[in-house]
């Protein structure tokens, strides 16, 4: 594995988890803190799908990273970028369906470019 595999692999996962971790930051924690949603079946929803969208880029962002530290040739490997882009599908399916803003889809769309990257440099 080269140089620029290595970089773009961290790059990603980093991405992602960076981006879990400022998604949940912004839309569940600032939110609930300055109260901008009123109480009720709505809210509750909205925080939970918002945390389990979050918490899931983080995950695989950590996974990605462990791995990456551990293992790198099996994080460069074929099996987990296609795992990867197919979490990407699935992240951009739930923000195009749920999510009304731009910003979480720009920031997984990042990381599939990101993983796409890494693919073609291989």
């Amino acid at each position: 594995m080269t140089n620029a595999s290595r970089v773009l692999l961290w790059a990603a996962y980093g991405w992602l988890t960076a981006g879990g971790v400022l998604h949940f930051a912004i839309d569940v924690v600032s939110q609930y803190l300055r109260g901008k949603r009123v109480p009720g079946a709505e809210t509750t929803l909205y925080y939970g799908m918002n945390s389990a969208y979050a918490f899931g880029q983080v995950l695989f962002g950590v996974v990605g990273l462990g791995l990456c530290w551990r293992a790198a040739t099996l994080a460069g490997g074929l099996p987990f970028a296609m795992l990867s882009l197919v979490a990407v599908l699935g992240w951009l399916a739930i923000g195009f369906l749920f999510i009304e803003y731009w910003e979480p889809k720009f920031g997984i769309a990042v990381f599939g470019l990101l993983i796409v990257a890494r693919l073609a440099i291989a």
